[in-house]
């Protein structure tokens, strides 16, 4: 006689522990928040910037498409990144979100938010949007792409063309006019290097002391 063995049904309080326990994983688990914006016959054509909720290193890629890809790393300091995060909080993490204005107007290039957490993913594709938080969030994406730009000219000029040093400090007298840089104190230290640099001519000199000046002491 062949009997049969079943196993009992596991109760639902099991259930409910496991759905508590992935919960409380995901939520352990860092965040990561990531901006890529792609625009083919622009400059730059690709930008993708991830910042992570815990820690302030963070990784940028700005450049043309037909250049290799490879991310690099830099920092973005905790008040910074708190922001970000809220922002993308007031958006519920681009979960089922559409932020395309939905009209005729011209190809600005296309952007992606993406949000991760643990296994939790999400993501939202946009031209240009109304949306107040995700204005400010992609104006803070945009700026931190916009200040490594200056960092990276700003050391390759000091590398390998100094005569070409003063104009690239007035691109960033203008950027940090308007209020386009979200962090300019890190801009400061190579600031410095510049203004104390004897081989420079002494308007780039001046310009990176009041430059840097200008940024410890904001009015």
């Amino acid at each position: 006689m062949i009997t049969r063995r079943f196993l009992a049904p596991l109760p639902v309080s099991f259930f409910l522990f496991l759905f508590l326990f992935a919960g409380v994983f995901a939520q352990a688990s860092p965040a990561k928040l990531t901006f890529r914006r792609v625009f083919p016959s622009s400059t730059p054509e690709f930008i993708e910037i991830s910042v992570r909720d815990d820690s302030d290193a963070a990784t940028y890629e700005i450049r043309q498409l037909s250049d290799d890809p490879g991310a690099s790393p830099f920092q973005v300091g905790a008040p910074l990144r708190a922001k970000m995060f809220a922002l993308a909080a007031d958006l519920h993490h681009f979960q089922n979100l559409d932020l395309d204005v939905h009209r005729k107007i011209a190809n600005l290039g296309e952007k992606t938010f993406s949000w991760e957490q643990g296994v939790e993913k999400h993501q939202v594709k946009f031209n240009y949007t109304l949306n107040t938080s995700a204005a400010q969030l992609l104006q803070i994406f945009e700026g931190l792409a916009r200040q490594q730009e200056h960092f990276d000219l700003l050391t390759r000029r000091l590398r390998y063309d100094r005569l070409g040093i003063n104009d690239a400090l007035l691109d960033l007298e203008s950027d940090l006019n308007r209020g386009l840089l979200p962090e300019p104190q890190r801009l400061v230290p190579l600031l410095d290097q510049i203004g104390a640099d004897e081989k420079l001519v002494q308007i780039a000199r001046e310009r990176a002391r009041n430059l840097a000046d200008r940024i410890r002491h904001p009015r």
